[in-house]
């Protein structure tokens, strides 16, 4: 009898163990497990960290270098920070990248983690203000694995774009060898400085396949009328005296006569925060945007070097040697800001303004873009509820400066159109959309009437 009941007891205890088990597998070794909470990743680490960026690069390369160089390094940092969030969190596809971090990571650990070690490789001179930043951002964040997951993975992620742009042009040795003569650039006054920074006509692009892929056709001939139309309207609205420009005109000349990088990333980090983005959407709404900016800039650059034209100040001083008869000289023309050391054809303002307002209508997915953007040369805000308008003043804009011809402007808004498309069709895309394409390519932000 006590042999019976002892089996039935041994029996009983293995299908107890047997049925935990098989619990253990189906549930996972304990319960609080599965309702654990995932880290906390606060937003505003990420906007944070575009606000040092935005300092640490003004710093290093001057406030008001007449060049997109600034744009590449934020399409770089803010890669790695989007890598950095969304390769924990899953959500979105990693930018050339397959690595994904553990799920008990913090994204907000990572993601200041990944700013600040691309920003110190790129930047060394500013380590010591950059160190302080960082180590007051992680100050935030509880200490833990979730922390110390989130640093390891940042890093990770920094080192993983910093290896990524090895050998991508930087800096590399670019000549500008046109020679003078009629429709050819040159230096312009007062400085006369020489072609800006060449190298970012072949730097090696970020989304593109290579810096030539979207290059416009060529400007206007010398001869056309559509090139005599171009110089009478800027040697009229763009000139520094005597110009018919109202109030407005002139202010919106010079709301955008600043640094373009530095407005956009302040109504990026305007919008996300008004909008409650969460901190993976925040950092994909400004990766996605940098990345087309980048690319809008080696596009731009690249034209500049294939064309070589001449900018509005030198055109219409030498007007006599154009060939054209509807096209008088003015030896003594000035336009309203001075003029950038770089070739006229296209506006790199232009083409960065419709790369990054094309790439906004496809990851906000509606053409109301909501942007309050300010300006440091006027100590004003102006609020654009689309990117049509935006795109609008950018090519008044330029134009009213005196510094480009309207075709230029125009012209580059739409290669920028054509570099957001791209931009969304092969990056930044969601994981598992609920529906195909869940990303479209954007709205087109150029004015209408404008096509080139």
């Amino acid at each position: 009898m006590d042999t019976s009941r002892s089996r039935s007891r041994s029996v009983l205890g293995t299908l107890a163990a047997l049925l935990l088990l098989a619990l253990t597998a189906v549930a996972g070794p304990t319960a609080t497990a599965v309702h654990q909470p995932p880290p906390a990743a606060d937003p505003a680490a990420v906007r944070d960290w575009n606000a040092i960026a935005t300092d640490t690069i003004s710093t290093n390369l001057g406030p008001t270098r007449p060049s997109g160089q600034a744009v590449i390094w934020h399409g770089f940092v803010s890669a790695a920070v989007y890598n950095a969030v969304v390769g924990i969190q899953g959500r979105y596809a990693p930018y050339k990248w397959r690595a994904r971090g553990p799920s008990t990571a913090s994204p907000e650990a990572a993601a200041v983690t990944a700013a600040h070690h691309v920003l110190v490789a790129y930047f060394p001179a500013s380590r010591a203000p950059l160190d302080a930043a960082y180590a007051a951002s992680l100050a935030r964040i509880p200490d833990g694995t979730a922390k110390t997951q989130g640093v390891a993975f940042g890093t990770r992620a920094a080192d993983h774009l910093i290896a990524l742009r090895e050998g991508d042009g930087r800096f590399a040795t670019v000549e500008f060898t046109m020679p003078p003569a009629p429709g050819v650039w040159r230096p312009t006054p007062p400085a006369y400085l020489p072609f800006i920074d060449t190298w970012l006509g072949k730097l090696r692009p970020m989304v593109l396949t290579s810096p030539a892929q979207f290059r416009p056709g060529s400007p206007p001939a010398l001869p056309s009328a559509r090139y005599a139309q171009d110089v009478n309207e800027v040697k009229t609205m763009g000139a520094r005296t005597g110009s018919p420009r109202t109030p407005q005109q002139t202010e919106t000349a010079l709301f955008f006569g600043g640094s373009l990088v530095v407005q956009l990333q302040s109504a990026y980090r305007d919008y996300t925060a008004r909008h409650d983005l969460d901190i993976a959407d925040t950092a994909r709404m400004i990766a996605a945007a940098n990345a087309s900016a980048t690319d809008a800039v080696v596009t731009a650059w690249n034209t500049k070097l294939h064309y070589g034209f001449w900018r509005p100040i030198t055109a219409i001083q030498l007007a006599d040697t154009d060939g054209n008869p509807a096209t008088d000289p003015d030896p003594q023309w000035q336009p309203l800001l001075i003029t950038p050391p770089h070739p006229d054809y296209i506006s790199g303002h232009a083409v960065v303004a419709g790369a990054v307002t094309r790439t906004l209508t496809g990851i906000l997915g509606t053409a109301h873009l909501d942007l309050n953007v300010s300006s440091e040369a006027t100590g004003t805000t102006r609020h654009y509820d689309d990117g049509v308008r935006f795109n609008e003043d950018m090519i008044n804009a330029r134009v009213w400066a005196g510094i480009h011809f309207r075709t230029a402007d125009v012209t580059g808004c739409h290669a920028g159109n054509r570099i957001g498309a791209w931009t969304l069709a092969h990056y930044f895309q969601p994981l598992h959309p609920a529906r195909p394409h869940a990303t479209p390519p954007g709205q087109p932000t150029c004015p209408r009437g404008t096509a080139r």
